[in-house]
């Protein structure tokens, strides 16, 4: 039996070390079983305030992640990709850096790896990755226009792969009805 207080650091080796084709699927809950997502707060590049409210209406692919992370340099080309997929539609893919050092490192790693289309924001403080309690990075959750979490995956993945896709083209559905 593994000591409680070493399984979080379990789960963070396992993701850390998972190569990226082991992504599993990605599976929407139904809409009744759906919880809310807390009203996170976090800056703008420019160090406005912004909450997570302020895209209600809009599905949310939110993707928490830090310029050290491998895995999320791997994953990020592909949110880049799905926000540009979705640029017509009400989705947003909004990247939440919980790095401590300021926006320029954020930038100068986002020039680096080429990427330029996603809604980027800093949680300096990292409160989201506990009010979330997301144990290790990249995690990200779709969120729904009503603002409950509709999927979560800790780890990287193909963002703008067919399958994820066409959940949220499933989500956009619901909000349509």
């Amino acid at each position: 039996m593994i000591a409680r207080g070493l399984r979080p650091l379990l789960l963070l080796a396992l993701l850390l070390l998972a190569p990226a084709g082991a992504a599993r699927a990605i599976e929407v809950t139904p809409v009744e079983m759906r919880p809310p997502v807390p009203d996170l707060a976090f800056v703008d590049m420019a160090g406005n305030p912004a909450k997570l409210s302020d895209f209600r209406g809009k599905i949310v692919v939110l993707n928490i992640w830090a310029t050290w992370c491998q895995p999320c340099r791997e994953e990020m080309p592909t949110l880049d990709n799905l926000q540009a997929i979705f640029a017509e539609e009400p989705v947003i893919v909004l990247a939440l850096s919980v790095d401590r050092g300021g926006p320029e490192r954020v930038r100068a790693f986002l020039e680096e790896i080429g990427v330029a289309r996603l809604h980027v924001y800093r949680d300096p403080k990292m409160a989201a990755t506990r009010r979330l309690r997301v144990p290790g990075l990249p995690a990200t959750l779709l969120i729904d226009r009503q603002g409950r979490e509709a999927a979560r995956h800790l780890g990287i993945a193909e963002w703008d792969s067919d399958e994820v896709q066409a959940a949220i083209r499933g989500l956009l559905t619901e909000g349509a009805n």
